[in-house]
Order: structure tokens, then sequence, then C-alpha cells
């Protein structure tokens, strides 16, 4: 029996002296998936006054999100849009970068397509 695995890793990082917000997107994300991130994510965010977040976004496992799922992360990206001051896509597809266009439109940081993590994080750094 294969195990259909699905869902949003949530941590931080920290590299020298700098802290990263690092999400890991696997398989088909639900709007159940956002359900439970969410709420930690603003948590989070809401004891910091005028965050300025540098993400790191890995999406090698990612297969895509269900209808309600696009629909939570489209309002997660318009609360916290201004709060973001760059994000690196991981591993992205063709789709990704899409999306990742289109949400660039509702939010003040930069976003950035990378294959190489190293990358990801030296263009953070800049």
């Amino acid at each position: 029996m294969k195990l259909k695995k699905h869902g949003l890793s949530i941590g931080i990082e920290r590299i020298e002296d700098k802290f990263y917000l690092t999400l890991k997107a696997i398989g088909t994300l639900t709007h159940e998936d956002y359900e439970t991130i969410i709420p930690i994510i603003n948590s989070t965010l809401n004891g910091v006054k005028e965050p300025k977040i540098k993400a790191l976004i890995d999406c090698s496992q990612l297969e895509g999100w269900e209808l309600q799922a696009a629909w939570d992360d489209l309002k997660l990206g318009l609360q916290h849009g201004n709060e973001f001051e760059k994000i690196a896509i991981l591993k992205s597809k063709e789709w990704i970068k899409i999306g990742a266009k289109i949400s660039s439109w509702f939010m003040s940081g930069e976003i950035k397509s990378f294959e190489d993590e190293n990358e990801a994080y030296s263009w953070l750094n800049e």
C-alpha cells in the first residue's frame, strides 16, 4: 500500500546570524493543510513588530493544490504580503513560476525561483 503524503512543513532556520522562514510543500495541498499551518504562521508573526521576512519555499515535492487550498494560499499571501522582503522558491516547476508571478502582484517583496539551495540563500542574503 502506497501512502499519499501531503502537507506543509514550517520551520525557522538560522544561517550564521540570519533567520529564515522555511516552508516545504509536499504532495497535493488541501484546505485542511492550510487550516493547520495558517494559525501557526499568524501566531508567529503577530508578536513581531514590522516583520521583514526572508523565506525559502521548497517545492521539490509539491504536486499541486486543491481549489480551496489555492484560495487559502492566496488569502495568506494577501494577509502577510507586506511582511515578506524576499521569497526564494526552490525546485519550482513552470506552473509554480506562473503562480509566483501572479502572487508578486499582491506582495511587496521580491520572489525568485532557484534550482540550487545555496544560490537561493545567497540571493536572500543580498
